[in-house]
């Protein structure tokens, strides 16, 4: 498990009447959500400064594994509905708070210096084995990261898998993907767009048709056994308009109703 971000916790003398009500608030998220729910705890802390929350980023199927062996998530927001369906089964959510909280999309990306011109043909294998032929694409790891796995699906579908398969450089996570890019470690890569818009260091080639995977819905629920009055204005905010502007400017859009 990677830790990629985890809030500072001040010691505070404080009389226990306050104390009591302070509470840590411990945040599962998927790494492509990291700069948007850091802003958004940001904002939240302005408004509610008593409560600390710690937020904790990486592929939503390390997370959920993590929750599975005790790790004590009281939120998780994954990448796809496979891994909320995962612990559902496995009741461990309180299932009543489960909902789509934004949506996303693939995106086809290569470095910022590249100079290749590339001519997408999605369904061509001649392109595929042309574009990877002295590099790699790099993907969230496709048997289970979820931006990977929509990689997959989405190659599977136009029949082009078997030529890109042998050259991809498998990502613990899609930051991770992101990162192989950036560091030109691979020329290509699938991440979602979200991604591709925080980064200074890669461009977008072009996006993949919606139609060639499941849709890209992030769901989000407070764990069993987890929900409190501090657990529940956290989540809610998540799920505010305020939440969701933040959400769009990194790239989000909102969820299908």
């Amino acid at each position: 498990m990677k830790l990629f971000k985890r809030s500072a916790l001040a010691l505070l003398i404080l009389p226990a009447s306050l104390m009591a009500q302070a509470e840590n608030i411990t945040v599962f998220a998927a790494a492509s959500l990291q700069n948007a729910v850091d802003e958004i705890t940001e904002a939240y802390g302005k408004i509610d400064s008593k409560d600390h929350i710690e937020s904790l980023y990486d592929s939503s199927s390390n997370l959920a594994r993590q929750i599975e062996q005790g790790a004590p998530a009281d939120i998780f927001i994954s990448a796809n509905q496979s891994w909320m369906n995962y612990l559902e089964e496995k009741n461990l959510i309180d299932n009543p708070t489960r909902t789509n909280i934004v949506k996303n999309e693939l995106a086809l990306i290569t470095y910022k210096e590249n100079p290749t011109e590339y001519k997408v043909e999605f369904a061509s294998n001649e392109f595929w084995k042309d574009a990877l032929a002295k590099t790699h694409i790099a993907l969230g790891d496709p048997d289970h990261v979820p931006a990977g796995l929509y990689a997959k699906e989405s190659f599977e579908k136009l029949g082009v898998w078997k030529t890109v398969e042998p050259r991809v450089a498998a990502a613990q996570n899609v930051r991770a993907a992101l990162l192989l890019v950036e560091v030109k470690e691979a020329d290509l890569g699938v991440v979602y767009s979200s991604d591709a818009s925080v980064s200074e260091k890669v461009k977008t080639v072009t996006t993949f048709p919606a139609d060639l995977h499941e849709p890209i819905e992030y769901p989000i629920a407070i764990m069993k056994d987890r929900a409190s009055e501090p657990v529940e204005g956290f989540y809610k905010y998540l799920l505010s308009d305020d939440a969701a502007a933040i959400f769009k400017k990194y790239g989000f859009a909102a969820p299908t109703k």
